[in-house]
């Protein structure tokens, strides 16, 4: 049985969809029943609940594929949070027994993460693993990226589409966004500290203290989500990483055009601005400002 997060309290059957809360004051009233159903889980799972995101946006033509290719013994969930498909993803989720989350309208791309993320919480989950449904990334490592969080090696796990340049043009990336992801991951890479192959993959896996610290919440709607995400991730001193994980190019995969790839890097060189202001103090940001630890007076005066 699954639980609507609406104002009224409706039993639903197996076959249909949560549906996503319109506000924080409604996914309020679940996280209330959550601590106890949490804990008995845990006891019953000692290493830990796996669930597997998917933000879904008319994947109904790879969402199949995509699933047969996730290792069955290693993840305990799959939550798919559509975000207002008109070619009925969410009828085909309900059929391959996912755990369906429905937005009425298109809340776009970082917004429809911050439901996958809330209700990965909600639900138990020890390790999240971000994963597209259309089929672009190679999803048998789904094991390996969790192993690495279980060990304790990393706490964000990264998959890399680029594992040599000759590689990733033969997957189908278009040059001019081979060029553009280079170049702004070198510089992610020397503003952040880090030594990571691709700031930019569809595919993470998180450690469940990583998505309690970091106020995701705050984050854009739209794809510079992922860019605020890693520089809040550095900020809280998480350990990130990166596995090889293979691509594959085609129309049915999603992609952003030139105009708004533009506009994605100017906006993460923008946090990196912001995430350097907070570094020095300069001019702090909400977005680094953690809902876990909410005793830090300095920046909860300041936030911008």
């Amino acid at each position: 049985m699954l639980i609507s997060l609406s104002n009224t309290e409706l039993e639903k059957t197996p076959s249909d969809p949560v549906m996503a809360p319109d506000s924080a004051e409604s996914m309020a009233q679940f996280q209330n029943l959550e601590p106890l159903l949490e804990e008995i889980e845990r006891r019953c799972n000692p290493q830990g609940k796996t669930i597997v995101v998917m933000p879904a946006y008319n994947a109904a033509t790879t969402l199949v594929k995509t699933l047969a290719d996730i290792p069955a013994d290693v993840v305990d969930e799959i939550i798919l949070v559509d975000d207002g498909s008109t070619d009925g993803t969410v009828d085909l989720a309900l059929r391959q027994g996912l755990t369906v989350v429905k937005h009425k309208e298109n809340r776009g791309y970082g917004g429809n993460q911050k439901t996958c993320y809330q209700y990965a919480l909600e639900y138990g989950a020890e390790y999240v693993v971000m994963l597209h449904p259309d089929y672009q990334y190679d999803s048998r490592v789904v094991g390996i990226a969790i192993q690495l969080l279980r060990l304790g090696i990393c706490d964000v796990v990264m998959g890399s589409r680029i594992r040599t340049r000759q590689e990733a043009l033969a997957g189908g990336m278009p040059a001019w966004k081979y060029l553009a992801n280079r170049l702004l991951t070198i510089t992610e890479n020397m503003a952040l500290g880090q030594n990571l192959g691709d700031f930019h993959s569809g595919f993470r896996a998180y450690r469940r203290e990583v998505l309690e610290t970091i106020p995701f919440e705050r984050n854009s709607d739209d794809f510079v989500f992922d860019s605020q995400l890693l520089a809040q991730a550095v900020y809280f001193q998480f350990r990130v990483g990166d596995i090889p994980v293979p691509v594959r190019y085609f129309p049915e995969a999603s992609s952003i055009n030139f105009i708004r790839c533009v506009k994605y890097g100017m906006g993460t060189l923008a946090v990196l601005a912001r995430f350097w202001a907070q570094r020095l103090r300069i001019r702090p940001s909400k977005i680094f400002f953690s809902k876990k630890y909410d005793c830090d007076t300095d920046n909860r005066v300041q936030l911008q």
